[in-house]
């Protein structure tokens, strides 16, 4: 069984649209696209350098354009990118000059994949699809970047619901400005209980 890790750039107040650029993703009139670019710094670089290792890809079909768009010709800033494949969910999208791209119909084609052998499986950008894999306990890691702004409007990294599930911090980071670099892996089901008890 292959692990599902999903990797999102979020702010304070969760939103996680176009963190990369001013033309990313406009879509709902968002206008505070690059929102990510004045927290980069070196500390940032290194551990956005690591967690870009070589591995197989999970994208929504807005995610796959972007990267199709511009990850074949920028391939020395993320080794191994065009040779790993790369799953498309998408209802449109049947074919790509992106050479290992493989278009999934549905959840049970993700299911498939996750079931079967290979190497682990990263998730970036890809709200929508997001969304899915959270609703169908199908995302075994999340590798958050929390950024400290609040953006207010945008797309949200939980807007659809997930089920109740809890996470164990396996790994955390934090850059000169302020990025907290958290990873969490699946750890069962939700615990309550009462506080001082």
């Amino acid at each position: 069984m292959r692990k599902i890790i999903v990797l999102s750039f979020i702010s304070l107040d969760g939103v996680m649209q176009a963190p990369g650029g001013p033309e990313e993703d406009i879509s709902g009139g968002f206008k505070y696209g690059g929102w990510t670019a004045p927290y980069f710094d070196k500390a940032a670089g290194e551990i956005m350098g690591k967690q870009m290792k070589s591995a197989d890809l999970l994208l929504g079909r807005k995610t796959f354009e972007i990267f199709a768009n511009f990850w074949p010709e920028h391939a020395s800033e993320w080794l191994g990118i065009n040779d790993v494949t790369k799953y498309v969910l998408s209802n449109t999208l049947e074919k790509s000059d992106w050479k290992n791209s493989v278009f999934l119909e549905g959840l049970a084609d993700i299911e498939k994949l996750k079931n079967s052998e290979g190497s682990d499986i990263q998730v970036h950008g890809s709200g929508e699809l997001i969304q899915l894999l959270l609703q169908n306990d199908l995302v075994d890691e999340l590798w958050l970047k929390i950024f400290p702004l609040t953006l207010g409007t945008g797309k949200k990294l939980f807007d659809g619901g997930a089920i109740p599930a809890a996470f164990t911090l396996a790994e955390n980071s934090v850059t000169p400005s302020g990025v907290i670099f958290a990873n969490y892996k699946r750890a069962g089901k939700v615990k309550t209980g009462t506080v001082g008890a």
